[in-house]
């Protein structure tokens, strides 16, 4: 009995599956048992990125903020390189730039003295300042080393201005959590340091969209205004990550936009928040709530028509606002759209993946369409996701096969569970299951982050109704190029 060894990892496949496996190509292509990843040694193709890319996402959503990145210059590297590939605009992150030196001795004066650098050349109105896991495992004290930071600002540039920035600590170790994990920490972060209580009430709503994209952001807004509803939307990033281009610029750049500082600390006194993904924003909307008795909305997502109209009757009952009728004729629509073109979805058989609430979100809006999940993977570990994935298939009485449930876990047992079904007819999920559509040749419909192999998916919604039509186009449009590919003339 032969072992063959995994090209590149080199790591043999019985530290991978639990059987040994011939070395012959048909074996080795397709092994029976795969252990679960929590159990291998290896991670293959993960389904998630690290903690403080979360965070920083985060900051950058606040007016005239700059992320200060408490690690080495690749953490900011990486991270840079990936908004600018998602989303097509520069984003300005600070880092202590960590060396031996810092890694031995620990990042005080690398912190003092990058705060203070950051300060005097780009005078910005927030600083979020991101550990990450060479910070965290040397055991920075972060918050003493904020004061002599700050004490230090007061020195340089006096105390009236120094004073005037506030900066807020995120705690994102990297080698624990996700990207995901990073957002909620941050929003948690923000309205701890910031949110400040009044004694009247504001009769707003806080929104924390969570890992939506710029397009996303927009149509929240939409049946906010629609709904004659003001809104604070923590971590707005519509306009800093999507920024029109209006020369001349002044230097330094900030982008327009964002969440502005006092809006956050007013979010002590809405009427509720709501925290679209649970995942990510879950912790602010609960520590709002017992701070300051302002409710937490925690999800669903508002993907498809079960999420939006949970969105909307929410916003109804807690500030009395009727649902206009410009909103139901856009739900009529996607009704409507749903209708034209169930013939196409009906029993069509689907695998999704991302983050959670992604999953979640997108799972629901399939089972509306009359589609069959048969593998759901969400990349970041959740102590609800089974549940939650249980609660929706029985909600819209799902009578198949129960589909494949991955937890935190990579895509290698997706991908192979994908190939031992006998059909298969279309992969949602991001720019990291392309390979995986390719090798089953299936159609993939990209939704989620992070999408980096397409243009303009970050200025489009699929939230909302009029998102939901743009999903369910996607979707139908996929499986028609994927049945007639020459183009043949086809009646919808």
């Amino acid at each position: 009995m032969q072992l063959k060894e995994i090209p590149i990892t080199g790591i043999p496949y019985d530290q991978l599956y639990i059987e040994k496996i011939p070395a012959t190509p048909e074996y080795c292509r397709r092994p029976a048992e795969l252990l679960p990843a929590g159990n291998r040694s290896v991670v293959v193709n993960p389904n998630r990125t690290c903690m403080p890319l979360g965070a920083m996402w985060a900051v950058l959503g606040v007016h005239g903020a700059i992320p200060f990145v408490q690690g080495a210059q690749g953490c900011t590297t990486y991270v840079r390189y990936t908004f600018c590939r998602v989303f097509k605009e520069p984003a300005t992150i600070a880092t202590a730039s960590f060396h031996e030196d810092a890694a031995v001795f620990g990042g005080r004066r690398n912190l003092i003295e990058g705060i203070r650098n950051l300060v005097v050349r780009y005078w910005p109105e927030l600083i979020g300042v991101v550990t990450t896991c060479s910070s965290e495992i040397i055991g920075d004290d972060m918050v003493s080393f904020l004061k002599m930071a700050r004490a230090n600002l007061r020195k340089e540039i006096g105390p009236e201005k120094a004073d005037r920035i506030p900066i807020v600590l995120v705690n994102t170790p990297s080698f624990a959590g996700s990207h995901v994990d990073g957002y909620d920490r941050a929003s948690r972060a923000f309205v701890e340091t910031l949110a400040t209580a009044r004694d009247k009430p504001s009769g707003k709503v806080n929104i924390i969209p969570g890992l939506l994209y710029p397009g996303d952001i927009r149509e929240i807004k939409h049946l906010l205004r629609h709904m004659g509803i003001e809104g604070i939307v923590l971590f707005d990033i519509s306009d800093p990550l999507d920024a029109p281009l209006q020369p001349p610029v002044s230097l330094p750049y900030k982008p327009p936009g964002g969440t502005p500082v006092e809006a956050i600390r007013d979010m002590a006194n809405s009427l509720a928040t709501f925290a679209l993904q649970p995942h990510a924003g879950q912790a602010g909307a609960r520590y709002l709530e017992r701070k300051f008795g302002v409710r937490a909305v925690v999800g669903p997502p508002p993907i498809g028509i079960q999420g939006t109209d949970a969105f909307l009757k929410t916003l109804r009952e807690l500030t009395g606002k009727p649902i206009p009728e410009s909103l139901l004729q856009e739900r009529g629509r996607l009704v409507d759209s749903l209708a034209d073109t169930f013939h196409h979805t009906m029993m069509k058989k689907v695998a999704i993946m991302g983050d959670p609430d992604v999953v979640l979100g997108v799972t629901r809006f399939v089972l509306e369409m009359g589609m069959e999940p048969v593998a759901l993977a969400g990349g970041t570990a959740s102590k609800t996701f089974d549940h939650d994935v249980e609660a929706i298939l029985a909600e819209a009485g799902y009578g198949g096969d129960p589909p494949l449930v991955v937890n935190g876990g990579d895509l290698l047992e997706f991908e192979e569970h994908l190939k031992q079904l006998p059909r298969l007819d279309l992969v949602i999920g991001n720019s990291r299951a392309v390979d995986i559509a390719k090798e089953l040749q299936v159609p993939l419909v990209r939704v989620g982050f992070p999408i980096y192999d397409r243009f303009g998916y970050q200025k489009r919604a699929v939230v909302g109704y009029r998102g939901g039509e743009v999903l369910l186009a996607e979707i139908v449009n996929s499986i028609l190029g994927y049945q007639y590919p020459d183009d043949r003339t086809h009646q919808l």
